[in-house]
């Protein structure tokens, strides 16, 4: 396409456009004209992020932006290739263009667009429901991701992003939770809706009660997304505190919640089973390194479970290695030796600096003792 054909396509889009937008039309013709490719695609950009060039951006690409495709930034070309997919008729229309666009930055100089691009199409895959095929691209696009020593934030943003939806499409919550927090990791959260972080932080906490291996929330507890947990949705914040904390009180004031969300309720069991072992926990953190063993009695008053099935629960704790210890069968008594650590609320803080404080009165106590006791060693 020559320039005087460029140059009508341009004055049509431009009668097309939003008022707003025709001054950039009109410089897209001189900057074309004059090959500056990199103002050209900052002032593409610029065009493309406008909600009102909505209708205009998959003839912008098919038409302009195609014939200096190889000229510009290619990560760019991908930005460009995302928002002119947008503009595509359905799913199946789109998941075409974006696999074309994939294979155009496949090549040795910009493997960081062509993860990109690849990443995209396995969204897509997901939105048509193809999780195998999304899967695939998904690993094709980890395998070199690993071998870069850099790549801009916002190519592991959109990979953790959908492999988190992936995960979540295919129920594995510890997968979605660990990828939805490595997702938020990589961007700033005011990039997101008040809706999305809502959304995010609820599936995270849900996510987090029903994992079979998440027994630490302290990472979701400290990360800012939490506080979009607010209004309707605050139970589900003062539940994860109550886990936290092995708040047996809390989790039963908050209980009603649970059987309130379909998939919460399909796993009731497993929940009240964590919270046990939660207060398991939080039981021999409270307790001095010396003073561990703990009966069976003890540990029941602490969590509420029955003596006939607390050496399964311990075990259990032992088994994930939420503790460490040994179980005496006979005297029903359990000797403690380590607790897994743990993000501490300010109660917990409190407690944990007197216990210091206490051990620094015991070890000035002993320092007193030999001082006093050793008088006839220590004279010169």
């Amino acid at each position: 396409m020559n320039v005087d054909t460029i140059s009508d396509f341009l004055a049509d889009q431009r009668d097309e456009a939003p008022e707003e937008l025709q001054g950039l039309i009109i410089q897209f013709e001189n900057l074309w004209e004059r090959k500056l490719w990199h103002q050209l695609t900052d002032s593409l950009v610029q065009f493309f992020e406008n909600p009102a060039s909505q209708k205009q951006r998959l003839q912008f690409y098919k038409v302009f932006i195609s014939k200096f495709a190889d000229k510009i930034n290619q990560l760019k070309l991908v930005d460009l290739g995302l928002k002119a997919a947008s503009a595509c008729r359905d799913d199946e229309e789109r998941l075409s263009f974006l696999q074309d666009l994939a294979k155009k930055v496949d090549n040795e100089n910009s493997q960081d667009a062509f993860v990109y691009a690849t990443i995209a199409v396995g969204m897509m895959k997901l939105r048509v429901e193809d999780e195998e095929g999304a899967r695939q691209d998904l690993d094709k696009a980890e395998k070199i991701l690993d071998t870069f020593d850099s790549v801009e934030a916002k190519v592991h943003a959109a990979f953790y992003r959908t492999n988190a939806t992936y995960y979540s499409s295919v129920k594995d919550y510890a997968s979605y939770y660990r990828n939805a927090l490595l997702y938020l990791a990589c961007i700033d959260l005011k990039e997101l809706s008040e809706g999305e972080r809502k959304s995010i932080a609820f599936e995270l906490g849900i996510s987090a009660l029903v994992s079979e291996s998440i027994y630490n929330f302290g990472e979701l507890l400290q990360h800012p997304i939490l506080a979009a947990l607010a209004g309707d949705a605050e139970w589900l914040r003062q539940l994860l505190l109550a886990f936290n904390r092995g708040d047996l009180v809390a989790y039963d004031k908050l209980s009603g919640h649970i059987s309130n969300n379909e998939l919460l309720a399909d796993n009731e069991d497993e929940i009240r089973e964590k919270i046990y072992l939660t207060a398991l926990t939080e039981a021999v953190f409270r307790r001095p390194p010396h003073q561990r063993a703990m009966t069976f009695d003890a540990i029941a008053a602490d969590t509420r479970v029955r003596s006939n099935q607390i050496e399964h629960l311990v075990m259990k704790a032992l088994s994930l290695g939420l503790v460490r210890g040994t179980i005496d069968e006979v005297d029903k008594l359990v000797n403690f030796t380590w607790v897994q650590p743990r993000v501490l609320d300010m109660t917990q803080i409190a407690s944990m600096g007197a216990r210091l404080g206490e051990w620094g009165e015991n070890v000035n106590k002993l320092g007193n003792w030999i001082e006093a006791t050793g008088q006839d060693i220590w004279a010169p």
